[in-house]
């Protein structure tokens, strides 16, 4: 490959999750890019860190585990020999995987029997402590992730949520250990090895925690977890590397400006209810879909002299008892289906109008616009906030704008203030 050497390669489980991990790496001064899907071969990337994008957080775990792998193949012929699983913040997941199965897959294609699993993100509020996730002072099974409609969490401790998931013996590393600093954790993870555990979920509290522990096991091939992890990973890679003073900077162009919601997350809800009380929005009704309206059309229409610099807003965002009343009445799958299809669509016809800036908020929304408008690459540009940065996408209608958000990031004001930090 010509230009510079991977330091690290990046598989994520979903689209936000790849610009959240790309970002963190953005920040550490690495150059960073952002593929979607695996690549075609031939394909050259100038970049310290690559992220392969996938949509496998939900699907088949045998798809998920062979989507993974072939990232990972690819990864290594670019010459990354530090790879990266990245999943969740919340750890979300099906009772069968993925995350289990994929790390499973990725250690024996490593020739590796030991890796940490670690989903703190401190800068969002995501900590570990004795192997239980919160999400800020509340553990997981109490947050709103307990009504996610695809991956319901409703057990906080990590081990018992991963143990079912993965064939490896699963290990914990509690703070008090982690606290003592790089040798004690390597001594741990030592032992753990010993005595045959092949995963260890490993606390942490804030980002110094999460530098120990990428210190510590510098030397393993896989490390998995959210972007806190990816931050102690970075500061640890980055000694080495120049830093890059393009790592922010973006195309950008001028155009209308759009958001495109799928999100039910209690934090996308309350961006949503936000964003309404001063601009117009529309509301993608699940059945008005089912029943063979042409919503899709309809959303134009409305669409039709309402866009420009104002952004405008299209949303199928519920609370929780909506949901589950549509996904009871049309089924869990056939429900988000037609949510994807018709926001994706949307989203291709707005790029096709004129619309360069956009905001989609959902993990599965995400995927779905992205492969719509036919993006292969992503360059990252400049965070929002904590885990949602702009992205940049080369297209036929010139490049777009996009922050692709988690469904639980950003401040409840975050659909009107994101617009200030593009440039």
């Amino acid at each position: 490959m010509a230009g510079r050497k991977i330091s690290i390669g990046c598989i994520a489980d979903d689209f936000t999750g790849a610009t959240d991990v790309a970002s963190i790496f953005a920040k550490a001064g690495m150059r960073s890019s952002i593929l979607i899907d695996v690549p075609e071969d031939g394909t050259v990337v100038d970049a310290d860190a690559v992220v392969v994008a996938l949509k496998t957080r939900t699907i088949d775990p045998s798809l998920a585990v062979e989507q993974s792998l072939a990232a990972l193949r690819w990864l290594r012929g670019e010459g990354a020999s530090k790879l990266y699983f990245k999943y969740c913040s919340t750890f979300d997941s099906t009772e069968r995987g993925n995350i289990g199965p994929v790390t499973d897959a990725m250690l024996a294609a490593l020739d590796s029997d030991f890796t940490v699993a670690c989903p703190a993100f401190p800068a969002n509020a995501r900590t570990v402590y004795k192997s239980n996730l919160f999400v800020g002072d509340v553990p997981l099974s109490e947050s709103g992730m307990r009504n996610h409609p695809l991956t319901p969490m409703t057990d906080s401790n990590l081990v018992r949520v991963l143990a079912p998931q993965t064939t490896r013996k699963v290990s914990a590393c509690y703070h008090e250990t982690v606290k003592l600093g790089v040798d004690a954790v390597r001594a741990w993870s030592a032992q753990a090895r010993a005595e045959g555990f092949g995963v260890g979920v490993i606390d942490a509290m804030d980002d110094q925690d999460l530098e120990v522990i990428a210190e510590a096991l510098s030397d393993d091939p896989l490390l998995t977890g959210a972007s806190g992890l990816a931050y102690g990973v970075a500061r640890v890679l980055r000694k080495g590397i120049a830093q890059s003073q393009s790592a922010n900077r973006i195309d950008v162009r001028p155009g209308s400006r759009a958001v495109i919601s799928g999100s039910c997350s209690t934090a996308t809800n309350a961006q949503v209810q936000r964003m309404l009380r001063d601009h117009e929005g529309f509301k993608i009704d699940v059945a008005h879909l089912a029943h063979g309206r042409d919503v899709v059309s309809e959303a134009l229409r409305w669409a039709e002299g309402r866009l420009g610099e104002k952004p405008v807003l299209v949303y199928a965002t519920a609370i929780p008892e909506e949901v589950k009343a549509n996904q009871a009445k049309f089924g869990v799958a056939d429900a988000g289906d037609m949510v994807e299809t018709a926001l994706s669509d949307i989203a291709k016809a707005f790029v096709e109008g004129g619309v360069s800036e956009m905001i989609v908020a959902g993990g599965e929304t995400s995927g779905a616009v992205v492969k719509a408008l036919g993006i292969k690459r992503l360059d990252v540009g400049r965070e929002i906030a904590p885990g949602v940065p702009w992205v940049s996408a080369p297209h036929a209608h010139g490049p777009i704008a996009l922050a692709l958000k988690s469904g639980n990031f950003g401040g409840t004001d975050f659909f009107l203030e994101a617009w200030d930090s593009l440039s």
